[in-house]
């Protein structure tokens, strides 16, 4: 995809939650490309979101990185695992084997 991604990362800053969600879910373009750069930075911008939708977007997103690259989405959950909404963690981690689901709902 050609252009400026700069649109996303405003959106992913809106206070609107549709906007909001628009931004993470169109990351998945960038995903089905084998690049999660904006998928991740975006999923940081938005990982104390209060609204319940969004959570469940950037989990849906990051679950779909580690189907791609487990040690990127990993890489990701181990440094934000302690801080993020469960929601999300629970979306991320949902084709986990359950020792690593387990470890992950305990902190990493």
């Amino acid at each position: 995809m050609e252009g400026s991604r700069k649109p996303l990362y405003q959106l992913a800053k809106s206070k609107n939650l549709w906007e909001r969600r628009i931004a993470v879910l169109a990351t998945f373009y960038f995903i089905k490309n084998n690049q999660f750069d904006d998928s991740l930075k975006i999923a940081g911008t938005l990982l104390q979101d209060k609204e319940d939708l969004i959570r469940k977007a950037v989990g849906w997103m990051l679950r779909e990185v580690g189907k791609r690259d487990i040690h990127c989405a990993e890489s990701f959950l181990q440094k934000h695992c302690q801080v993020m909404p469960r929601t999300m963690l629970r979306y991320a981690i949902e084709r986990f084997t359950p020792a690593k689901r387990r470890k992950y709902m305990d902190g990493g």
